[in-house]
C-alpha cells in the first residue's frame, strides 16, 4: 500500500544534532535536507517505565536530547521515541522472534496508536521544547505464514510493534490515520513545526 509522504523540506537552515541511533530517522532527515549530525546517546530504556505510553514517549525523547545536549557547547539537539498503543497498554520492542510473533498477532486485525515523543533542547543557553504525534493504525488480519515469513526476515527485531511500514510491515497495514512519517519513527511536520519555534526562542528578533 502507498501512503502519502507527510515531509516537507527543511526550514530551518541551522545546523542541528540528532540524539537517535535509528537509521529510519536519519534518512527521513537526509531526504528533509536538514544539516545535521548524528550523536547516539547511551540511554537506558528500561528504567523509564511510566505507565501511559505518551508520558514513556515523551520522557525518552526528553533523556536522549537532554544526555547529548549535556555533551555540547552549542546546536538545537534532537530527541525522538517512538511507542506502540494497543487499547491504551503500552506494546514494546521485541526482544526475539518469539516475542515478536507474539506481538503481531497481538495487533492482527487490530486498530493501534503509534506515538512518538519529539523533544528538542538548545545546547547552548537550555531552552527546551516537548511534543508527541499519535497516529492511529489499521492492521489487517494476519495469517501464521505471513507472520512466519515476516518474522523470519528480521525486519521485526528492534522495531516498535514489531513491524516496520516503511520497509515491508506496509502490506500488513489496511489505513493510517494521522502522520505516515510518526509510524516511521519521526513526525516530520510536527518537527518542522517545533523548529520554527525554537527560531524564535533563539533569535527573538525573527518573530517580530
Amino acid at each position: 500500500m502507498q501512503f502519502e509522504l507527510d515531509s516537507p523540506k527543511a526550514r530551518y537552515k541551522g545546523h542541528v544534532v540528532l540524539a537517535s541511533s535509528s537509521e529510519r530517522r536519519r534518512r527521513l532527515m537526509e531526504d528533509a535536507g536538514y544539516d545535521f549530525e548524528v550523536i547516539v546517546p547511551s540511554l537506558k530504556e528500561d528504567r523509564l517505565h511510566p505507565q501511559d505510553p505518551l508520558v514513556l514517549a515523551e520522557s525518552l525523547a526528553y533523556a536522549k536530547a537532554r544526555q547529548v545536549a549535556d555533551r555540547l557547547e552549542r546546536h538545537v539537539v534532537i530527541g525522538a521515541d517512538t511507542v506502540v498503543s494497543l487499547g491504551g497498554r503500552l506494546i514494546g520492542k521485541p526482544a526475539d522472534e518469539a516475542e515478536a510473533r507474539e506481538i503481531l498477532r497481538r495487533l492482527s486485525g487490530s486498530t493501534h496508536e503509534v506515538i512518538t515523543g519529539v523533544c528538542l533542547v538548545n545546547a547552548r543557553r537550555g531552552e527546551r521544547l516537548l511534543g508527541s504525534e499519535i497516529t492511529r493504525v489499521v492492521m489487517k488480519n494476519l495469517s501464521e505464514a505471513e507472520l512466519d515469513a515476516y518474522v523470519r526476515s528480521g525486519e521485526s527485531i528492534g522495531k516498535a510493534g514489531a513491524y516496520a511500514i516503511q520497509e515491508n510491515g506496509d502490506r500488513f497495514v489496511e489505513r493510517i490515520d494521522g502522520s505516515f512519517t510518526n509510524v516511521v519513527g519521526l513526525p516530520m511536520l510536527l518537527l518542522a513545526r517545533m523548529l520554527d519555534v525554537m527560531k524564535k526562542l533563539i533569535y527573538p528578533e525573527t518573530a517580530r
